[in-house]
Order: C-alpha cells, then sequence, then structure tokens
C-alpha cells in the first residue's frame, strides 16, 4: 500500500464496485418488465441471425445469471438462465448484444479477431505480470521487474480492445432491433440502459488495469 495505490487504483476499484452494482440493479429491474411483443432471448438471439444471415451459430442456454457469451471458436452463442427463455427487456437486450459479437465474428471485424488473439497473452499477463514486476523490485532486478511489466501491458492492451469489441456488439444489437421493430421506442431505451450499464463494467476493468500498469511504472522509477 503507498500513495500511488491509493491515488491511482482505488478510485478506479471503487468505479468497478459502482458498475458491478448497477449492472446487476439495472438488469433486475428491466428483468421485471416484459416485451410487449412477447419475444424472449433466444428468440431475439435467432432473429439477429437470421437478419444477418448465420446459419451455423448454435444458441444454447447456460447456468447462471449474467454468463451471457459467444464463443467464436464453437460458434456457440450461450444465453444464462434469466436470459434464454425470458420475455423481458433486459433478456432480449443481453441476448441481442452477445448476437452482436456472432455477427461481428461472422463479418470477420478486426477488433474482435484481435481481442481474439491477445487472450492467451492476457491470461498470462494478468496472473503473471505483476508477480514478476514486485519481484523485480523487491530483489532489484530490473530483467525481471521488465518482462514482468511486458506481460502486464499485454493484458492491459486486452482490456482496452474489449471497449470498442463491447461497444459495437451493442450498437449493431440496438441497430436491428430498431429496424426490425422488435421493440417500442420506450423498451429500446430500457435496452440501451441495461447495454450502458454493461459496459460500465468493461470501462471500470480497462481503467483498472491501466491504473496498476502506471503504479507499476511509477514504483520503478522510484527505486531507481
Amino acid at each position: 500500500m503507498d500513495l500511488s495505490y491509493l491515488i491511482l487504483v482505488v478510485p478506479t476499484l471503487l468505479l468497478s464496485m459502482w458498475a458491478q452494482f448497477m449492472v446487476k440493479s439495472t438488469f433486475t429491474k428491466y428483468s421485471k418488465v416484459q416485451c410487449s411483443q412477447g419475444i424472449t432471448g433466444v428468440a431475439a438471439a435467432s432473429l439477429l441471425m437470421r437478419v444477418n444471415n448465420i446459419n451455423d451459430v448454435k444458441v444454447e442456454a447456460v447456468s447462471g445469471s449474467l454468463t451471457d457469451h459467444y464463443d467464436p471458436s464453437s460458434k456457440k452463442l450461450r444465453l444464462s438462465e434469466p436470459v434464454y427463455g425470458s420475455a423481458s427487456i433486459a433478456a432480449v437486450g443481453v441476448a441481442a448484444h452477445e448476437t452482436g459479437h456472432a455477427i461481428q465474428h461472422a463479418v470477420k471485424w478486426g477488433p474482435l479477431a484481435l481481442r481474439s488473439t491477445l487472450v492467451p497473452a492476457a491470461n498470462i499477463g494478468s496472473s503473471m505480470g505483476p508477480i514478476l514486476a514486485a519481484a523485480g523490485l523487491a530483489l532489484s532486478f530490473p530483467v525481471l521487474f521488465n518482462v514482468g511489466i511486458i506481460l502486464f501491458s499485454g493484458a492491459v492492451l486486452f482490456y482496452v480492445i474489449t471497449l470498442p469489441v463491447e461497444f459495437n456488439a451493442s450498437s449493431r444489437a440496438i441497430a436491428i432491433l430498431r429496424s426490425n421493430n422488435v421493440l417500442t421506442a420506450e423498451e429500446l431505451k430500457g435496452v440501451k440502459k441495461v447495454l450502458s450499464a454493461a459496459a460500465m463494467t468493461y470501462v471500470a476493468s480497462a481503467l483498472t488495469a491501466i491504473a496498476n500498469l502506471l503504479r507499476l511504472i511509477l514504483l520503478s522509477k522510484r527505486r531507481r
């Protein structure tokens, strides 16, 4: 614990906690509001893929809450239990957003491909980077510290690239829902609120990663 941690990292951690609270509370609120046309999450996902001529992606239910995701390696769109069969505004919004990722994959959208490429580096960098950097500082071993910084930088890049990927998936989803008259204008406002709250969690994660990277660099300069 040092001043740089209090100034750089703590605010982003607080932002992350607030973002998590907002996404859960917003999802819960709009999970209780049913769509006027009674379309379910799985039906919305199927519609969006049909409109975009995507026929090779399987939609399946997955356990848990807010565990929805698209797996490009297996071409499976997994929707959580509160989303798959629900006809709520929140369910349709989340399902449409995840389908946005399937659309990105189908059109070979560059940022999504880049993010997929960075997954191994992000996994290693987020777990080993800070440990190696801290060990390098403690042992006065600059080479070890630099390796840690490089590894963690890969994780930070992943978090940054994730932002346009998530924002684009939401914008694609909302545009298709609007153009196909799946939801009313008022219902679309609810979808936007759900997806905006979810987007803040990604913003907070990126800022936290950047703050931690800056802190490590500052600690290195102080040691030198």
